[in-house]
């Protein structure tokens, strides 16, 4: 018998964590194939909810944020990027450049949620692409369309979407579960609404991770 998990992956395409997580997490599903059935939902996460239109420098983000040093933060550059290129992922090489306000990329990812099997996935490896990828200013529209015709999807649908704010209460309303349900940083990846793996973790661990939970469920 064949374990059906639900994985509601809780992240923030500015994070580039997050890339790392759904790289790592797409390669133990892969390694589970014919062991699991899985039903994927990308939920919204806002790192930055404040942040104004236009965005601002990426390294004067994280230093006011985090207290590091441009030192550090190269470093860690350093690191994210080796970790996404073990899972498939290609980081631009001198980081995104500035943040941006991410609130209509979720409201989109939530559109595409509703427009088939593995539209929504789609659209999320999209919009990583376009912003950790090549540091695009995903606060544009057509950047956002863009990357909605890069995932296969109704870009009139899509500019629909992004025209009005039919959806955004939708959107406030799942961000605002995951937080109170205690969620403070991302990616966070639940399984069956119970089990929790945080951060990027490395392939092995969401493997094993998913095999124990799917053999919970097998007599």
């Amino acid at each position: 018998m064949t374990a059906t998990l639900k994985i509601d992956f809780v992240s923030d395409i500015a994070c580039p964590w997050c890339a790392v997580g759904l790289g790592s997490l797409e390669k133990a599903l892969e390694r589970l194939q014919g062991e699991v059935k899985v039903e994927l939902h990308f939920q919204p996460f806002e790192l930055n909810p404040h942040m104004p239109p236009g965005g601002q420098d990426l390294g004067e983000h994280l230093t006011e944020k985090y207290g590091s040093t441009p030192e550090q933060q190269a470093q860690i550059r350093q690191t994210i990027s080796a970790r996404g290129a073990e899972v498939g992922f290609e980081f631009h090489p001198g980081g995104r450049g500035r943040v941006y306000n991410t609130f209509e990329a979720h409201r989109l990812l939530h559109w595409a949620e509703g427009q088939g099997a593995g539209q929504q996935h789609a659209l999320k490896k999209a919009l990583l692409r376009a912003y950790q990828g090549r540091a695009e200013c995903v606060e544009d529209p057509e950047v956002l369309l863009a990357a909605v015709a890069d995932a296969g999807l109704d870009v009139a649908a899509a500019r629909q979407v992004l025209s009005n704010q039919d959806n955004a209460l939708a959107v406030r309303e799942r961000e605002q579960y995951y937080v109170q349900a205690g969620i403070r940083s991302v990616p966070a990846v639940i399984i069956n609404d119970r089990h929790l793996i945080s951060g990027g973790q490395p392939v092995e661990v969401f493997e094993q991770a998913l095999r124990q939970i799917a053999a919970g469920q097998v007599s």
